[in-house]
This record gives structure tokens, sequence and C-alpha cells, in this order.
């Protein structure tokens, strides 16, 4: 008889670990492997739906249920804590979202002959998978993969690569084209015959001047809180709609009847937006095109909404400006906000919610918070992407 040995849990690549330390890629928690090897499929194993799995880049995590997954998702946010020393906060039920939901993605394209070939890089290497299917994309973007092949071939010289990222807005399908120049009116032709055919609501290409709209018809935008943002080319937007609306209610949750909230690093206004229809807002953000254009929807709306353009990296708010808020909201980069947390870890402000999607720099951010004198209350996991390794979250801190 041989010693099977049990898969404990997964590591922050997706491996298996067993209770030996051995990582065994893609097995999931309950599986075992004998003194030869062999590996046993438990109870939290799964068939992985995609043909691509596991070559494709884009998911390392098909081959587990959905209890296995979300307990991934919480070890991650746990294990990055206890590295720095931080007590296990109480920890919400992950929020999951559902395979083919994703309405934002970005793919590399490359012209081999007369072949193009679309899709994510294979795990750990510059060579794309090209796709025949895809699960965790929504079913309008991938509905323009095939025909924005025989589009390419007319447009990429051989051996040469293209990045393509899709959005779904309030129009349609904004397409961005990267690294792509249509010279000629054949191929100024292509271009518009593409767009109205597919019913694009842009289509922009970079041939690396930066961004430029070769369609669009009307404005295109974007809705947080009812209110209509224009979206820049290569704007952010929360990866699916309900990934977006579990932050968002737990955001709501945490500022609770704040009357005067500083929204830092607020995007188009994801959560600036809501919350200034009940109170008053100041919206802090860095980027020049997306502070213009929540600045000229704030206009709209007749709400107390401030919008400021200012590189919080640089300037961050200081111990003044703070204490003139209930409650602060931050969403920065993956980066943190290192430079912003002195201050705040020294401000009055009674309640602060923190929207993360990199749990180690949260992590270091949270320490100088409770080192301040904040207490992590509790912590909102969400997996917008979906089978990925990538998490996100939001943490409720208090005075």
């Amino acid at each position: 008889m041989t010693a099977a040995t049990p898969v404990v849990r997964l590591a922050g690549r997706g491996d298996g670990v067993t209770e030996d330390g051995r990582h065994l890629p893609l097995t999931a928690p309950g599986d075992t492997i004998d003194d030869y090897g062999v590996i046993a499929r438990g109870p939290h194993h799964r068939e992985p739906p995609c043909r691509h799995f596991p070559r494709c880049g884009g998911c390392q995590l098909q081959h587990v249920d959905d209890a296995a997954y979300g307990d991934f998702i919480a070890d991650r946010i746990l294990g990055a804590l206890r590295a720095q020393g931080l007590a296990d906060p109480p920890l919400a039920p992950p929020h999951l979202s559902a395979p083919r939901t994703r309405r934002r993605a970005a793919f590399r394209a490359e012209k081999q002959g007369r072949r193009v070939m679309i899709g994510f890089n294979e795990e750990a290497s510059h060579r794309i998978v090209d796709m025949a299917e895809c699960h965790v994309i929504a079913p309008e973007l991938f509905a323009l993969v095939a025909p924005l092949r025989a589009l390419l071939a007319t447009l990429l010289r051989d051996r040469r690569a293209a990045g393509v990222q899709m959005t779904v807005t309030d129009q349609g399908v904004d397409l961005a084209l990267d690294k792509v120049t249509a010279e000629g009116l054949a191929a100024d032709e292509a271009l518009t015959a593409f767009a109205t055919r597919h019913c694009l609501a842009r289509l922009s290409l970079d041939d690396g001047y930066g961004p430029q709209a070769r369609w669009e018809p009307e404005p295109v935008t974007v809705r947080f809180g009812g209110v209509a943002v224009a979206l820049p080319p290569g704007g952010f937007l929360q990866a699916t709609a309900d990934g977006e609306a579990a932050l968002l209610a737990a955001v709501r949750d945490i500022v609770g009847e704040a009357g005067a909230v500083a929204d830092l690093f607020a995007g188009l206004g994801t959560f600036a937006l809501p919350l200034s229809a009940g109170a008053r807002v100041l919206a802090v953000e860095g980027a020049r095109d997306p502070a213009l254009a929540l600045k000229t929807a704030a206009a709209r709306t007749q709400r107390t909404l401030l919008v400021e353009h200012r590189d919080l990296f640089r300037r961050p708010l200081e111990g003044r400006e703070l204490a003139r808020f209930d409650a602060v909201v931050l969403d920065p980069p993956r980066a943190g906000a290192r430079e912003q947390m002195t201050a705040l870890a020294a401000s009055p402000v009674a309640r602060i919610a923190y929207v993360s999607c990199n749990p180690a720099t949260f992590a270091r951010d949270a320490t100088a918070l409770v080192e301040g004198g904040y207490r992590l209350e509790r912590i909102m996991p969400v997996g917008q992407f979906r089978w990925s390794t990538h998490v996100e979250l939001v943490g409720a801190f208090a005075r």
C-alpha cells in the first residue's frame, strides 16, 4: 500500500500545495498524490470548460470549483495581511463574477503569413493562444474576434504584432487597436465598413502617437450611478458589471451616512458619482482625461461633486485637507497608496473604504493605517477575473 498525500491549498500562482509543501500544477484542494506520483482527483477538482486551458494565460484556475476558488481568494488576502503581522479581520464570502461576463479585455494579435492570431498570451510566454472559444469574456466581445482577424489581415504586415482592447460601453463595443496603421482610401473604407457592420461604439487606432478615433458616430459613455460619463480611449472600467456593483455596495456600507466624502484615485467616478447622490464629494484623480470627463459629467448632475486633477503620488492630500471629510474612499493602482498613507493615518477621518486590486500593497498600506490608530473592521473579497489569480477587495477601516 502507498500513502496518499493530500493537496491542502492553492498557492499564489494557482499550483496545488500538499501537506508536505510540494507544489503540483493543475491540482485542486482535496486531490491526493501517492508515492509513485499518481494524482487522484478530489471533490474540488473540475473538468476545465475551455479547450485552451491550461495553455492560455487568461485563466489559471479553471480546474477548481467555486468553493476552492473562493478559498484561494480569501487565502491570498489573509496571507498578505499575516505577512505584515496583522490579525485576520472578518472576511465576507467572496463575490465571484460569472463566466462570460468580463466587459473589457486586452488581447494580442499577430499576422503569420495569411493567418492572423488573436488571443491571450500563453502562460509565461509571448506566444499567442489563438482563441477558438473563451469562457470569461462577454459574448459581444468574443463575437468580434473572427471578423477582426479578417480586418487585421489587410492592415498588418507579416510577422507584425498588434494590441487589441475591447470594452462594452453604453453605445456598444469600444474597439482600440494598438500598433496598427491604416493608410489610403481602401484602408479607411475597410475600417468604416467594419465599424458599421458590427455596430461599434468607437474604433480607435494607435500607430505610436496616441489613440485616434477613426469611427465614433456619437460620444462614447459609461454610466455610474445613472450618470453618463465620456469614456476616453483606453479608459478604465471595472472588469464586470456585477463586480463593480459588489465593490460599490461594500463602499456604500462603509461610508454609511457620511456627509462629506473624499474619493481618491477617483477615475471616471465609479464611486464618486453614486455617492454624490447623498453626500458632498471631492473626487481626486491624477490622470487628465478621466478627471476632465468626470468634471464634465459632474457639472450636469447639479450635485455637490467637485473634481480635482491632482497627482496623489507627488502631492497627496494633507492633514488639514483630510480633516474636512467624514469618510475617505480610495481605489489606487496596483502599487497602492504609500505616499498618501502618512497623512491619512494621522487624520481624524472616521471611516475609510480602501478598494484594492493587490492584496500585498493593501496589506502594506493597512499596516500604516493600523499603526496610526485605525481598526481593520472587515474585508469584502471580489473575484471579477473569473478563474484567474487576480484578487480584488474592499477593506473597512474605522477610528
